[in-house]
């Protein structure tokens, strides 16, 4: 698996370019399952280090149009990992308190902690979106924002915390199919939100935006990579394979005893 290859480092390129039904090498869905379990295996065995080392930290940032799948992203692949060591954070309109504040504010304090793997259903990168598809952010502050996001990742990462960030690319065919499918099916009502039918009108608006959200945020040390979103197994086998391979890159170890290594002789020596 060449993950490089959905590393969004052209920033030039057009989501239009991008096919949302892409399966990399793997042709078949049973195939892709199984490599899932394995990486889920070997995820659940970095987090343990990551947790007990507690010299490093991982933010994983998702974000998409609606019924990409974030949700079923921080489900499948985070699922087989001790919560203990995990944080989610779904974004959601701040609250009075949160608009008192900058934008970055409530994002800060949800920063996961030496140790810890945090992801961020939606982000930060909500307030360079929603408010300039409708129209409620001019240019001068979108920058300013746009800077603000880039010292913003780079005081994270330069702190000890890698950050990934995943956009789950999704065909508008597909996301009309799976509204469709939380209004026929009485267990998925519940997901049914009748804004995502409104927002659809600003498709093409909400693409240009995150054309520029990839060219102006796109780091080094804060990628964004692309994910096929229109197969549920391909998009969680991928995004599992990237979070993986990050952590990979770490030098993660278990932590050492102090030296010297302290006497137990007499807590184990039989009794007389």
């Amino acid at each position: 698996m060449n993950i490089n290859r959905y590393m969004i480092k052209d920033t030039t390129e057009k989501l239009h370019r991008l096919d949302p039904d892409d399966t990399g090498d793997l042709k078949h869905k049973e195939a892709a399952l199984l490599k899932t379990e394995k990486l889920k295996e070997r995820l659940a065995e970095l987090q343990d280090i990551l947790f007990a080392q507690k010299k490093h930290s991982l933010l994983v940032v998702l974000q998409g149009m609606d019924s990409s799948g974030k949700d079923g992203t921080v489900k499948h692949i985070f699922s087989g990992i001790n919560p203990q060591g995990f944080i989610v954070t779904s974004f959601k309109k701040p609250s009075l308190e949160e608009e008192a504040h900058d934008f970055l504010w409530r994002i800060h304090m949800k920063t996961p902690p030496k140790g810890y793997i945090a992801a961020f259903n939606r982000s930060h990168y909500e307030d360079v979106l929603v408010p300039r598809v409708h129209g409620a952010l001019g240019q001068e502050e979108l920058k300013r924002r746009f800077r603000y996001i880039r010292q913003f990742e780079e005081m994270l990462a330069e702190e000890g915390t890698t950050i990934i960030k995943l956009f789950l690319h999704i065909s508008k065919e597909k996301q009309l199919e799976k509204i469709q499918e939380r209004l026929h099916d009485p267990a998925k009502h519940w997901k049914f939100d009748a804004s995502d039918l409104q927002e659809r009108k600003y498709w093409d608006d909400y693409q240009a935006a995150y054309e520029d959200v990839f060219k102006e945020t796109h780091q080094e040390k804060a990628p964004w990579y692309w994910i096929p979103a229109n197969h549920r197994w391909y998009r969680n086998y991928l995004a599992l394979s990237i979070v993986v391979r990050t952590l990979e890159t770490l030098d993660l170890s278990y932590p050492k005893l102090d030296d010297p290594t302290p006497d137990i002789s007499e807590l184990i020596s039989p009794r007389h």
